[in-house]
């Protein structure tokens, strides 16, 4: 695959995932409001398993081909899970006086993410863990 056809590729994938967080957001704050950051722990802890799905299915040759990686783990993943945003929430929550809910936020998101991409990968590789 060219490099300019994997560019537009990654860039598509990350249309679809910034546009799949921006609704999941929408949705989140319609149903929760906004006094913990749902939103931007729901979408760390599904792209973490999804991300633990396609590596595994990468590793194992099962399911999916190498050169959907670019559209799935950088574009779409890439865009709809976010680091910043997660670190945003939570230092507007300690900034705010809600320092448990702000500390929640970070063993939450560190817990359930490394859970996930666990989960994820051990779903396709039939329990084996990478390393």
């Amino acid at each position: 695959m060219s490099y300019g056809l994997t560019l537009l590729i990654v860039a598509f994938g990350g249309a679809v995932g910034a546009i799949t967080r921006f609704q999941i957001t929408n949705w989140f704050n319609g149903w929760f409001g906004n006094s913990f950051p749902y939103a931007t722990l729901t979408v760390n802890v599904v792209g973490c398993f999804i991300m633990g799905l396609l590596v595994a299915a990468l590793n194992t040759g099962t399911l999916i081909a190498p050169h959907w990686r670019p559209l799935i783990a950088v574009g779409f993943l890439g865009a709809l899970t976010t680091f910043s945003t997660f670190s945003f929430d939570t230092l507007a929550l300690f900034t705010q006086g809600f320092w448990l809910r702000a500390a929640m936020n970070v063993i939450l998101n560190l817990v359930l993410c490394m859970i996930a991409v666990a989960a994820g990968y051990a779903l396709i590789s039939r329990g084996s863990m990478p390393g």
